[in-house]
C-alpha cells in the first residue's frame, strides 16, 4: 500500500487519519471508514481493513471525528475527544471527510462503520444516495432506546442509568453540560452534555433503514445481543437486499477473528465493484 497523512478541516479543529492507495494497480473504488464510539482511525476495523481492501484496488480513508478517543489535548490545555462529542458534530464529520474524497476525485465511496461509527453510517448514506454500498460491522441500533437496553445488558450506568440520567439532565439544565461524570459500566468519563446527547439524539437505524439507498452487509459477533445489533430488523426494512452475518469472531472488537471480518467484508464488497 502507498499511505499518505491527512488533515481535513472543520470549523475547529481538523480530522487526522491516513488515505491508504493500491500501489500495484488502477483505484477501481474507495472506501469511507468510520471508527467506534471513543476508537480512533489507527486502531479496530479502520486499522485492520485496509491491507485487505486495497488489494482490491480500493482507496481507502480512515479518519478521526472529532469524538475521537475518550480525551485527547492538540496544542493547548483545552480538552477534546469522545468525552465531548455531540451526534450533530458527528453527522457533519462523515460529510466533511465525503467531500474531501469528492475533492480528490475518488470513485463514491463503500461506507463501513464499527459500532457507534455503523450506527452514524446509517445516517450519513440516507443522505448520499450514491453510495454503491454499505458495511456495518455491530452497529447498533440507537435511537431514543439504545441507552436503557445498553444499561440492561450491563453498560452505560447499569442498574444506576435512571439516578445518572436524571444527574446529567440535571447538571445540563444548570449551564453545567461540561462536566465531566463517572459512569459506572462503561468505560470512560463523559461530559452531561455528551450523555443526555445519547439520551435524546441518537439516529435510530431500523427507522432510517428503508432510506438506505444501497445493499448491505451487517456483521455481528455471536456474543452481540440481536436486540442492541439490530440487523435482522434493518433486512425487514430496508428496500434494499441486506446479508446477515452473525460470526464467532471474538466479541465487539473482533479479537482474534480481523481475518474473517475482513475476508467476509472484502468477498461481499468484491461482487459489488
Amino acid at each position: 500500500m502507498q499511505i499518505e497523512t491527512v488533515a481535513i478541516e472543520t470549523d475547529t479543529e481538523p480530522l487526522d487519519g491516513l488515505l491508504y492507495l493500491p500501489d500495484d494497480r488502477n483505484v477501481v473504488g474507495s472506501v469511507q471508514l468510520m471508527h467506534g464510539n471513543t476508537m480512533n482511525f489507527y486502531v479496530g476495523p479502520p486499522r485492520f481493513l485496509p491491507p485487505y481492501l486495497t488489494k482490491l484496488g480500493l482507496a481507502c480513508l480512515s479518519y478521526n471525528r472529532r469524538g475521537h478517543d475518550v480525551l485527547s489535548n492538540r496544542h493547548s490545555r483545552d480538552l477534546e475527544g469522545g468525552a465531548y462529542q455531540t451526534i450533530d458534530q458527528a453527522i457533519e464529520d462523515n460529510h466533511l471527510a465525503r467531500n474531501w474524497m469528492n475533492e480528490r476525485d475518488l470513485p463514491p465511496p463503500f461506507v463501513i462503520g464499527h459500532s457507534n461509527g455503523g450506527m452514524l453510517a446509517v445516517r450519513h448514506v440516507a443522505e448520499v444516495p450514491d453510495t454503491p454500498g454499505l458495511v456495518l460491522l455491530s452497529a447498533h441500533r440507537g435511537g431514543r432506546q439504545i441507552m436503557r437496553l445498553m444499561a440492561e445488558n450491563g453498560l452505560m450506568a447499569g442498574e444506576r442509568y435512571d439516578e445518572i440520567s436524571e444527574a446529567a439532565r440535571g447538571l445540563v439544565a444548570e449551564g453545567r453540560g461540561h462536566q465531566l461524570m463517572l459512569v459506572p459500566g462503561w468505560w470512560y468519563v463523559i461530559s452531561a452534555t455528551t450523555y443526555v446527547e445519547f439520551l435524546d439524539f441518537c439516529p435510530d437505524v431500523v427507522d432510517l433503514a428503508p432510506s438506505i439507498p444501497c445493499e448491505t452487509l451487517f456483521i455481528r459477533s455471536a456474543e452481540e445481543p440481536s436486540e442492541v445489533y439490530p440487523a435482522e430488523e434493518i433486512a425487514l426494512a430496508s428496500s434494499h437486499s441486506v446479508d446477515v452475518h452473525v460470526l464467532d469472531v471474538g466479541g465487539h472488537y473482533y479479537r482474534g477473528g480481523e481475518s474473517v471480518v475482513a475476508e467476509t467484508v472484502v468477498n461481499w464488497i468484491s461482487q459489488r465493484l
